[in-house]
């Protein structure tokens, strides 16, 4: 991958039929410890590659995204998304309009995005430095009923069988598997991404949408996820550093 337009699903649409959104769901900009993606030039890179609609999911934050929410250009929707470190591992969510806190169980967690009438995703589920109960032991099962989608593909994966392991369990519970670039540089921007029909700009929209995805992964250089070491150095030094959870929210 070196920043180039992925190929846009070959589609002979009919008059009167709903037209295709192009939507990444994972994407991470400078508002993350580990990214250093300037969220204009996110925006910018999206339009060009075909996309609609984009989800800027920072660590544990929201205020970039929502000011890139309401930046956003026209052709593009941005949704306001955050991938959550809850104590029993990370999940995407999107469409909120406050922070939700990391440190809290994946049950609270969910709650917590209902309560803005938001959606829920497991990124990276199987993974093996970053997978769902890695390193706390929680299943993944126990909160199947609970979530919109599994990623049943993540561009940042490396080796293994994680994203096989995410499809198939995606599959077997018969919830839908998206693909995400999970980006954290401008040029991985895109590279995976999931057709969908209908507008997927609103929760009910892309709940809706869900049940007929068309998944297109590609996946990026080993080069360009180098510099996530390095982004998360400078972020360190510029006094952007994961956010910790507070010790009443590690109490829950």
């Amino acid at each position: 991958m070196t920043g180039s337009a992925p190929a846009r699903p070959s589609d002979e649409r009919e008059v009167g039929q709903a037209p295709l959104a192009l939507i990444d769901l994972h994407c991470h900009s400078r508002g993350s410890f580990d990214s250093l993606a300037d969220p204009r030039a996110m925006m910018k890179a999206a339009l060009k590659r075909g996309l609609t609609h984009l989800a800027i999911t920072d660590h544990d934050r929201v205020d970039v995204a929502l000011r890139a929410r309401d930046e956003a250009p026209d052709g593009l929707i941005v949704i306001v998304g955050e991938e959550i470190k809850s104590v029993d591992g990370d999940l995407i969510a999107v469409f909120l309009d406050e922070l939700v806190p990391p440190g809290m169980s994946a049950v609270e967690t969910i709650a917590s995005v209902r309560q803005q009438g938001g959606l829920v995703g497991v990124p990276h589920p199987f993974d093996s430095f970053r997978g769902y109960g890695h390193k706390s032991g929680a299943k993944l099962e126990d909160i199947v009923d609970k979530v919109d989608w599994i990623e049943a593909y993540n561009a940042r994966v490396i080796g293994g069988s994680a994203n096989e392991r995410a499809a198939l369990f995606a599959r077997e519970h018969e919830l839908p598997g998206l693909c995400a670039s999970d980006s954290h540089t401008v040029l991985e921007v895109g590279v995976s991404y999931n057709a969908l029909e209908g507008d997927p700009g609103t929760p009910e929209g892309l709940l809706a949408a869900l049940a007929g995805v068309d998944m297109h992964p590609g996946r990026a250089t080993f080069y360009v996820r180098a510099w996530t070491p390095l982004a998360k150095i400078i972020q360190s030094l510029r006094g952007n550093g994961r956010v910790q959870p507070s010790p009443a929210e590690g109490q829950k």
